[in-house]
């Protein structure tokens, strides 16, 4: 069946001498792998729109294995994240996440959606930390394995000072932090901003202004959180890490 529909290439994969197979995430079937004839010929039409990373109208016809684009048009290339090593590495992250955190023809509107966002916003601009933190609490829902971080994972508090507790799996409230001695004590309004970052679409956020140290301290427990619940190994994350420390 021939369908239309939007969407993000994730990846592609050279097939034979001129195709490519590519991997979408599409915002009406979901992700996708699908032949791309030609694509490999300089000329061809579907050269362009099947870049990683490329926004686009696609026409394809869907089947349950490997389904064959027919037609493509770009609407928005996001060149800049291609012509940027950094925003490039980020930008490979999220998609690679995306594909191992989400099933094959499951439709996701929302989820499709925050790609999107997200990957707008590391072509736009230099500082991506936070945007790429809260799209990763909204797939690790996804994943099924999100932490707590509306109240305390063991009584419901929702006042007071927290700790992050990578072994339960969410905030501690003060009166609870001795289940885990090894929880993580947050600033004051760090616990507000997990929740926030977990539940609120990109697009209605403004400037994002975050202290340097407490930035490191988000993303460093989102690590160890993801190497705890995550079980997947992921390229792009270690080439990341290989960024930071040239930084």
């Amino acid at each position: 069946m021939l369908e239309k529909m939007q969407g993000i290439v994730m990846k592609t994969q050279d097939y034979g001498e001129t195709h490519k197979i590519v991997t979408i995430f599409s915002d009406k079937a979901g992700k996708i792998s699908a032949i791309a004839r030609g694509a490999k010929k300089p000329k061809s039409r579907m050269a362009a729109v099947t870049q990683p990373f490329i926004y686009g109208d696609f026409f394809i016809y869907l089947s349950s294995g490997l389904s064959t684009i027919q037609q493509g048009d770009v609407l928005n290339s996001l060149r800049r994240i291609r012509e940027d090593i950094i925003k490039t590495a980020y930008a490979s992250y999220i998609v690679e996440l995306t594909d191992k955190l989400t099933d094959s023809h499951s439709p996701d509107h929302y989820l499709f959606d925050q790609l999107y966002q997200t990957l707008n916003w590391i072509a736009e601009y230099d500082d991506a930390d936070i945007p790429i933190m809260m799209y990763e609490l909204k797939l690790f829902k996804e994943g099924g394995f999100a932490p707590s971080v509306d109240k305390c994972v063991s009584c419901g508090n929702k006042d007071g000072f927290f700790a992050f507790s990578i072994a339960e799996g969410g905030l501690l409230c003060a009166a609870c932090q001795h289940i885990d001695m090894n929880a993580i004590p947050l600033p004051n309004n760090l616990a507000r901003l997990f929740h926030i970052f977990s539940e609120v679409e990109l697009e209605r956020i403004g400037t994002i202004s975050v202290k340097p140290e407490n930035k490191k301290l988000l993303r460093d427990i989102m690590d160890a959180y993801y190497d705890q619940y995550g079980g997947y190994y992921l390229k792009t994350k270690r080439f990341l890490k290989q960024l930071d420390k040239l930084k």
